[in-house]
């Protein structure tokens, strides 16, 4: 039988226990390649970690905004410091000053990431052009504060502190145009909304469609024109803020408040004291059926019709001459743009020493007055108005070359001269609206004046306090004041016998003795009343026709209408 093979030994020192020499080698060699590996891997992570959080630091860095207090909306202990000017006062010595500036965002617009531009407006047409530019160092302006102004919402109303710069080039777009204000804070006083229901550039424009509808949408009624849009009146009016807002309507009021303002200037240098008469009335005054009812602690009273009476009882108490300006109330179913149910009455009485043309005389002198100084210190208003409703200058008589026609005249110069629809116009029947337009482009050509004087009214065109003319009794001393074309006073003398007084009122089939007018009866028998006369100014009239305005209603601050009683 074969022996086994023999073993053999090893040397312990030498080859460990389970591997061969060879083995032992191959293994070394890969724990120092993983060693190494792993330490490899453990940089790259570090390095990667180390570059993660730079980019954090530098991150939490740029979103740090230094700026955050100059802008944001505004707080109770929010201070602007600065000077407070407004854009007209600016001058050439606020420039590199900072000043404070509260007015409405007209516009605004990203330049990029870090400037914007904003239009700033305070009242009327006052606009100047805003910059806010991002700091290098972040304060104080901020790349944030910079995006949060460019995305202010238009109409919105701020207070800026800014310093005055003067531009590389004029800016045409604005009207403050030499200077330009850097803003350096800027704080949101109040928001306007997302979307507006009139927006200021169709505000601005001459309204579209005439017809005060009431409408639901306030965005119904409006119309592109060469890519802005063009709003009707009912729209306008349906957002009175935003109305209001524009230009021109501030150009409007205020050439109506200086109307006002001129004529009680001329009348209180004259001798004439001002009284306020009652709106309220316990009957229909002057007779008429176009009143106002309403309930009055059980019983019925009326929105007063005219001041007239109270005007007469002023003279009737021992004044010699008086004005008043106040709400008149018409109800009257007139939806035209030259009629609404309220408007302000600007009215005058005086005694009457020799002759009645002492008041039509003082009656044209408040009203030449008046348009002297529309003319002398209303020329940027009046000139911003016309830009928009253009129209030809208000022409005037010159001083001594006054218009006046007697009715009669006037009827004959339509028959001889006007179109050949008013050929056969007679004259013991009122005018009408196109037979008063006719006559006022007739005059307009022949004397060269807008402004003129009819007299001698029909007496059946005439209320019943009206004075027949003595030598004939077809004719009343009574006359309305035209301006182009279209009547805005009516006046005269007054019947102040009280026998001659029931004599005219039973002539125009009423009662003496009626609610009312028996009040009126009433005080010309209690007392001696000199002879008088005066007139009614309609001053919504006087502003929309000097201005030739499409309609009445724009005139008027909250036109009244039998279509419109809001806002």
């Amino acid at each position: 039988m074969a022996e086994p093979p023999k073993e053999i030994p090893t040397h312990p020192a030498l080859t460990p226990a389970g591997s061969s020499t060879a083995d032992g080698e191959t293994s070394k060699k890969g724990a120092k390649k993983a060693a190494a590996k792993a330490a490899k891997e453990a940089e790259k992570a570090r390095k990667a970690a180390e570059r993660e959080a730079a980019q954090l630091a530098q991150s939490a860095a740029a979103s740090e905004d230094l700026a955050v207090e100059n802008y944001g909306d505004i707080k109770h202990t929010t201070k602007l410091p600065a000077e407070k000017i407004h854009l007209k006062n600016i001058q050439e010595e606020n420039v590199g000053k900072t000043i404070t500036v509260r007015a409405w965002i007209q516009n605004a617009r990203m330049q990029g990431a870090k400037m914007a531009f904003v239009e700033l407006r305070e009242e009327g047409n006052w606009t100047i052009q805003g910059v806010v530019s991002a700091s290098a160092e972040g304060k104080p302006v901020s790349k944030q504060m910079v995006k949060w102004i460019g995305s202010l919402k238009l109409e919105s109303f701020v207070a800026v502190e800014a310093v005055v710069q003067k531009p590389l080039e004029l800016v045409k777009s604005t009207k403050v145009q030499g200077f330009e204000l850097h803003l350096q804070k800027c704080y949101l006083v109040a928001a306007a909304p997302e979307m507006l229901g009139l927006g200021l550039g169709a505000a601005s424009r001459a309204v579209g469609k005439l017809d005060d509808e009431d409408i639901s949408e306030a965005t119904e009624n409006l119309v592109i024109t060469e890519g802005t849009p063009v709003a009707s009146l009912a729209v306008h009016l349906n957002n009175p803020a935003m109305h209001k807002r524009a230009p021109v309507s501030q150009a409007i009021a205020d050439v109506r408040i200086a109307v006002e303002d001129l004529f009680c200037e001329y009348l209180r240098t004259r001798g004439f004291k001002k009284f306020h008469p009652p709106s309220l009335i316990g009957a229909a005054s002057e007779g008429g059926a176009n009143v106002f009812r309403l309930p009055y602690f059980g019983k019925e009273a009326f929105l007063a019709q005219s001041p007239q009476f109270y005007k007469q009882f002023e003279i009737a108490g021992g004044r010699k001459r008086v004005y008043c300006v106040g709400p008149v109330f018409r109800a009257e179913n007139s939806n035209t743009p030259r009629h609404m149910t309220e408007f302000i009455g600007l009215d005058l009485e005086m005694e009457i020493e020799e002759h009645y043309h002492e008041v039509l005389h003082t009656l044209e002198g408040v009203l030449l007055h008046i348009f002297k100084g529309l003319r002398d210190n209303y020329r940027e208003e009046i000139e911003l108005i016309r830009s928009i409703y253009p129209s030809e200058e208000f022409l005037l008589p010159e001083e001594g070359k006054e218009v006046r026609l007697t009715f009669a005249e006037g009827q004959a110069l339509l028959r001889a001269e006007g179109p050949p629809e008013f050929a056969n116009v007679t004259d013991d029947e009122d005018m009408s609206t196109p037979q008063e337009k006719a006559l006022g482009a007739l005059i307009r050509k022949k004397y060269n004046t807008d402004f003129y004087v009819l007299d001698k009214f029909p007496i059946d065109a005439r209320p019943f306090y009206a004075l027949p003319d003595p030598e004939n009794p077809k004719v009343t001393n009574a006359y309305d004041f035209m301006m182009r074309g279209q009547e805005i006073l009516s006046g005269g003398q007054r019947v102040h016998l009280p026998h001659e007084l029931e004599k005219t009122i039973k002539a125009k089939g009423l009662d003496p003795n009626q609610p009312g007018i028996k009040e009126y009866v009433d005080v010309f028998r209690s007392v001696g009343v000199p002879p008088h006369g005066g007139g009614g100014i309609g001053l919504d009239r006087v502003v929309a026709w000097y201005l030739n305005l499409p309609s009445v209603h724009l005139a008027a601050d909250y036109p009244r209408t039998p279509k419109r009683l809001a806002p």
